[in-house]
């Protein structure tokens, strides 16, 4: 009982044009952006270069406003949503699939080595004009090959991202140390994104991380102004919004998921934390 609701490839080139779709990817200049403001998972990567304008992203519960230029990188597992900021932008995403971008990769784990497309505080990068002349060109040659006929298109695109995520790469570890949050804060939050369903107690991750739960919580209190307890919750609320959108689960069966011990008590959970019952939120989204 893990299916969760996600944006397919199909739907996410929808919400920019009825054009046919590439197989296993879709690149798309726009000077829009679908603005959704309820959470969602994608089956797909996305990497965005905003060239003009700013927009407002949440990944998980983290809310950052993005002012161009900046590159966004986001990988399927990622909860996010948008909301807009500025009248105007321009800016190019290129989604692809796993399976699309891994097909002459001998290295099937070759994207996960990459922090920033799963690290809530690594999705953005803010671009410099140094970094705007070396990223700029990259996107223009992919706006080129893939709105042209060239041949050899799919091949074309993967030579392209590699060159994307190595200079990223290159440039998230150019970014000086004192920028970096907390390591200890930085832990909780990978410790909590992979173990937040079954482990909702404080003192749990304050023992895998080998401090005191007061410490800890001070620690991320002063790093994010919540609380450990308000990122534990928030993620469960997060997760349930995103399966409460898939309307083929029952309640109940969100309920279990989430392992809750029984409907009601997830029910006062969700309304505690959200001032709407479960089936009214399903209403309403």
């Amino acid at each position: 009982m893990n299916k969760i609701t996600t944006y397919s490839l199909e739907h996410h080139k929808s919400l920019f044009t009825t054009a046919s779709n590439k197989d296993g990817y879709f690149y798309i200049q726009a000077q829009d952006h679908p603005y959704i403001t309820e959470p969602y998972r994608a089956e797909s990567y996305a990497v965005e270069f905003l060239r003009k304008g700013s927009i407002v992203m949440q990944t998980r519960l983290s809310k950052t406003v993005i002012h161009a230029p900046a590159i966004i990188t986001l990988s399927p597992s990622v909860i996010r949503s948008f909301s807009k900021d500025s009248e105007e932008i321009l800016i190019d995403i290129i989604f692809f699939k796993a399976p699309f971008f891994l097909e002459s990769q001998v290295n099937i784990f070759f994207l996960t080595q990459f922090d920033f497309f799963e690290n809530d505080a690594m999705h953005v990068s803010a671009l410099d004009k140094t970094a705007v002349t070396k990223f700029e060109p990259i996107f223009n040659q992919i706006k080129a090959a893939l709105n042209g006929t060239y041949p050899h298109q799919p091949a074309i695109l993967r030579s392209y991202l590699y060159i994307l995520i190595y200079e990223l790469d290159t440039l998230k570890q150019n970014i000086p140390h004192h920028t970096a949050q907390n390591p200890l804060f930085e832990k909780f939050k990978a410790i909590l994104a992979k173990e937040f369903l079954e482990q909702r107690a404080v003192g749990y991750y304050a023992n895998r991380l080998h401090v005191t739960r007061k410490y800890l919580s001070e620690v991320v209190k002063k790093n994010s102004g919540k609380t450990a307890k308000d990122w534990i919750d928030g993620l469960i609320i997060l997760e349930a919004k995103v399966l409460l959108q898939n309307k083929s689960l029952t309640i109940n069966q969100v309920s279990d998921i989430l392992n809750f011990s029984n409907q009601s008590v997830f029910g006062k959970f969700f309304k505690k934390h959200t001032g709407l019952s479960p089936l009214a939120y399903r209403t309403e989204s």
